[in-house]
């Protein structure tokens, strides 16, 4: 069992997304055995890449990815390159279709900082991908239908063979977390849910 859960916010946000901290109280209420690590993630893309890099490197082996949106889209990246699970929320997807919309000057919604987007830096990202889902039962994929951005039929197809919940139709909550936190351990252990 992972011991340490990286959790990766999307683009233009930051650790103190909603998702991220209802999160975090969430596995801080269950266990005290798991520390749950969400950083400011940089803009810059190659930025974002050596940081998350560090953290691995300072918190391996035992490490479950997680992230919303593009945060979903990188711990996927890494889950897949360090051969672990990962728990993706919305996750944007390969080879993110549409990005260009953001060439040119962005501003971060969450912390103000400005920073510019450029083909080299869309190429970059979009190079942080695998050809396929290496190991599909190796992810737990929640999908919004109502989200803005990220269509979640098309999510869903992308992630065949992996463990996929659909809300409908909205936002995932606390109790949510509280079903999830529930069938994944059913899971893992092999109980009946109400023995978990």
């Amino acid at each position: 069992m992972s011991n340490t859960i990286l959790y990766f916010h999307g683009f233009k946000s930051s650790s103190n997304s909603d998702k991220a901290q209802e999160f975090k109280k969430f596995i801080e209420n269950k266990t005290s055995q798991t520390k749950i690590i969400i950083p400011d993630l940089e803009d810059d893309f190659k930025e974002a890449h050596k940081q998350i890099e560090t953290l691995i490197d300072e918190n391996s082996p035992n490490i479950l990815y997680m992230g919303s949106s593009l945060g979903g889209y990188y711990a996927l990246y890494f889950a897949q390159l360090y051969k672990s699970k990962s728990v993706l929320i919305n996750p944007a997807i390969a080879p993110l279709n549409d990005f260009e919309i953001h060439l040119g000057k962005n501003e971060n919604y969450a912390t103000g900082n400005k920073f510019t987007i450029s083909k080299d830096d869309i190429s970059y990202v979009r190079s942080l991908h695998h050809k396929k889902i290496l190991e599909p039962k190796n992810n737990l994929i929640l999908l919004e239908s109502g989200d803005e951005i990220l269509n979640y039929v098309e999510s869903s197809s992308y992630f065949r063979g992996s463990y996929i919940d659909i809300f409908y139709p909205a936002q995932l909550s606390v109790d949510d977390w509280q079903k999830e936190y529930a069938k994944f351990k059913k899971e893992r252990d092999g109980k009946k849910e109400d023995e978990v």
